[in-house]
């Protein structure tokens, strides 16, 4: 089952520095953390801050080869996660009707579905891998709720 998601926030782990994602369900209290580089969730801030560079990004450089070349983008799905890593898939409609599924870091799909305007969904299966892992972690990262999370993004 597929969940559809919105970026919530997009934050930095106090213990790491590192930024983190963070996806709410559209219609549910879904939340999902990914944990992205710093040259991702750049892209993705510049995105929803609409800053437009001086000269097309990568991301940028990749949207406008899917428009280009006829494509439309239909969704990004964060469709697993194994040893701590996230996966995507980019799915595109060719004009021929054909759909053309690309496999894809979660960050730089993100960062690309905000460019395309299209869907975000989470499997299920995601979601209720990341929920055991998390409560698996001795650490402190998840003490804090989620309604605590800082909420960045409106």
């Amino acid at each position: 089952m597929l969940i559809e998601v919105k970026i919530g926030a997009l934050i930095m782990d106090p213990n790491t520095n590192n930024p983190i994602v963070v996806l709410k369900g559209v219609e549910s209290e879904t939340i999902l953390p990914i944990w992205v580089g710093a040259f991702e969730a750049n892209a993705i801030a510049l995105e929803i801050e609409k800053i437009v560079p001086q000269r097309p990004m990568t991301h940028d450089l990749l949207r406008n080869l899917i428009v280009e070349t006829g494509f439309k983008a239909e969704r990004v799905i964060i469709n697993d996660l194994r040893e701590n890593t996230f996966y995507a898939l980019i799915e595109l409609t060719a004009k021929s009707g054909e759909l053309v599924t690309l496999d894809s870091r979660p960050s730089d799909a993100i960062a690309l579905a905000l460019r395309l305007d299209c869907a975000i969904y989470v499997e299920q299966k995601v979601i209720e891998i990341s929920a055991s892992s998390q409560t698996e972690q001795s650490s402190d990262e998840f003490a804090q709720s989620p309604e605590e999370w800082p909420d960045l993004i409106g």
